[in-house]
């Protein structure tokens, strides 16, 4: 049965390209990222299938994995190189620094996630169901129905395309509806983003995370801002003006301190997750030379990955002497780079095994990394500028692999399930980590010259996790302060979040008090958050779903869902990009034509009730 070919590798890499620039705008824009899995393998299988007549389950599974590949080293770049700018290192975004930080990493998550193989999916324990994968591999086996969903896919895409456009080109529709009212001494604020994106990120991540985004927002907003104003006098002028003043200067380092608890106590909760991880991978090395001669148990031979192996190394040390200008500093820095990498790849491929890619604790791995080493380079003694741009690109690369790694461990998965050959997979990993990494610093930059990222802009980019790494980094090297009395705040909160969901966990509930997506509902406007959880609201709705009267089932109508949540993602960041580049070139949009709240949510209602109705038809 064919499989590694050439249409499935220029299916795979075009597929792959679209899903990188779609992660990395929805990943600055919401802080989230989405799975290319699925989408891939359904746009796949209705081009192969549907309109080229020909493709074998095998090359749709090769689709899939290229396209997953370049989003995973699009969410790893998004959480950390902006930080640079945010932080003053960077004016804008190198090619070729970001492009190395990218590759160098997805490389690395790939070639050490190839020994944990065997001893992860093949011989792991029952525990380790790899769900995204498991779930990719039963769309794919179900591959006949391909052509009717990808309609449902391009049709959402143009969908999303023209929501943005009349956001962004022509002022139909408000980008946000937000405002605030005086209450005594204090106010009392309200927003949404008109975001179809942001609706279709609600229905993917479903209403328990979607409700813990918007309780951090709502925590932040609709409590902490009122109770700043009933201690400190509310300054005239806009209401609304003053709402966002509190946010931006004092409310928001809340999140800083509940997402560094929270990532800090993510990496200790699976304290016995982590060890075992490392225990597998050292013992994956050592019996990789054992490998059967079975096709469907074929890795990627050693000497070829010691070979990548060394090359990457070389090219980090390469990297790191361009960064920090230190020749022995880069030599630690490398090594420190490679040693961190591959703890946190065996980490991060057990636990996605565990809970899945979308509860991956990559924040909490990148905080650790950062940390150590901002430890090390200090011991070195880097200071300033020059050590906040070690320690980043050192994050940069640990969150990239750890990122790749787990998507990868996911497709491998699928792979196994499907009997495809490992060692094909693996180069075709290796082939969409490569391309894509190439798109991310033009990507970045135009959408930086267009929006602004982490600016504070009207329209800018929020970057919450860059946002977060800067802080920390500017912190240690650079000793600016930060109202660590809301950094307090936060870490007080999130011990709280811990006890409940510790609680909650005892006592057998389906729901829990998970640390970082209230973390992140803190330190993202509300706005943002309304969308979100309006989209999670929509996910636990179509899960109802009675299967009697000719109905779909309730998983049917999620999965119709989640497919045009993923069109609308995709149709929302590919207008977003594109009409970057006139903002770039300087003309002014959007071009006013309504101003209208009622019309805007009324759009959005609109939106919201055609993906009801789409998922829900038989």
């Amino acid at each position: 049965m064919t499989e590694l070919t050439w249409r499935a590798v220029t299916l795979g890499l075009v597929i792959g390209v679209v899903m990188t620039a779609a992660n990395t705008y929805l990943g600055l824009y919401a802080g989230m990222t989405v799975s290319a899995s699925i989408p891939a393998a359904i746009v796949s299988m209705g081009i192969l299938r549907g309109l080229l007549r020909r493709g074998t389950i095998l090359e749709n599974n090769i689709v899939q994995t290229m396209a997953s590949a370049g989003e995973s080293v699009a969410a790893g770049i998004i959480f950390t190189v902006p930080a640079l700018v945010i932080a003053g290192v960077w004016t804008d975004f190198p090619f070729w620094k970001v492009t190395m930080i990218g590759l160098l990493g997805g490389v690395l998550g790939i070639l050490f996630m190839i020994p944990l193989r065997r001893t992860l999916i093949v011989e792991g324990d029952e525990e380790l169901i790899y769900p995204e994968g498991v779930a990719c591999a039963q769309v794919l086996e179900a591959g006949e129905e391909g052509g009717g969903e990808l309609k449902k896919i391009f049709t959402a895409v143009v969908g999303g395309v023209v929501f943005k456009s009349l956001i962004g080109v022509v002022g139909v529709i408000r980008p946000i509806v937000e405002g605030a009212v005086r209450a005594g001494r204090t106010l009392v604020y309200f927003g949404g983003d008109m975001s179809v994106a942001l609706l279709g990120v609600g229905v993917i991540v479903g209403f328990e995370i979607a409700t813990l985004v918007f309780a951090g927002g709502a925590l932040g907003w609709i409590v902490s801002i009122p109770l700043y104003y009933l201690a400190h006098p509310l300054p005239e002028g806009e209401v609304l003006d003053a709402a966002w003043d509190a946010w931006s200067s004092q409310i928001r380092y809340m999140g800083v301190g509940a997402m560094i608890v929270g990532g800090l106590w993510s990496m200790f909760s699976i304290r016995k997750g982590i060890a075992k991880g490392v225990r597998e991978a050292m013992s994956g090395f050592r019996a990789t030379q054992q490998a059967s001669r079975d096709r469907t148990d074929q890795d990627l031979p050693t000497s070829q990955g010691m070979v990548i192996l060394l090359l990457a190394g070389v090219t980090t040390v390469i990297l790191y002497a361009v960064l920090t200008g230190s020749t022995t500093i880069a030599i630690v820095a490398g090594i420190v780079m490679v040693i961190a990498s591959f703890f946190f790849v065996a980490v991060s491929s057990y636990i996605v095994g565990l809970v899945g890619s979308s509860n991956n604790p990559v924040s909490g791995m990148t905080i650790c990394a950062l940390i150590f080493s901002s430890i090390v380079l200090l011991l070195l003694g880097m200071s300033g500028t020059a050590g906040i741009l070690g320690a980043l690109g050192v994050a940069g690369v640990v969150c990239c692999a750890a990122a790749t790694a787990g998507d990868t461990s996911q497709d491998l998965k699928t792979g196994f399930l499907v009997k495809a050959t490992p060692w094909r997979q693996q180069v075709s990993q290796f082939i969409g980590v490569l391309f894509p990494a190439f798109i991310i610093a033009p990507i970045l930059t135009l959408l930086h010259r267009g929006y602004g990222i982490g600016t504070g802009g009207e329209q800018a980019l929020r970057a919450p996790q860059a946002n977060l790494f800067a802080s920390i980094a500017k912190a240690l090297f650079e000793g600016t302060g930060l109202p660590w009395a809301m950094a307090g705040i936060g870490v007080g909160i999130a011990v709280g979040l811990i006890v409940l969901d510790g609680y909650l966990q005892r006592s057998g509930s389906r729901f829990r008090a998970h640390v970082m997506p209230v973390a992140v509902g803190i330190y993202l406007p509300l706005a943002l958050s309304t969308p979100i959880f309006v989209g999670g609201i929509l996910s636990a709705a179509l899960l109802r779903q009675s299967t009697g009267g000719g109905k779909p089932s309730a998983s049917r109508a999620q999965h119709k869902a989640t497919l045009i949540a993923s069109g609308l993602i995709a149709g929302e960041a590919i207008a977003g990009i594109l009409i970057a580049i006139p903002r770039t070139a300087g003309m002014s949009l959007p071009i006013p034509v309504i101003d209208s709240d009622l019309l805007s949510l009324a759009a959005l209602a609109a939106v919201i009730a055609i993906i009801y109705r789409q998922a829900t038809r038989d």
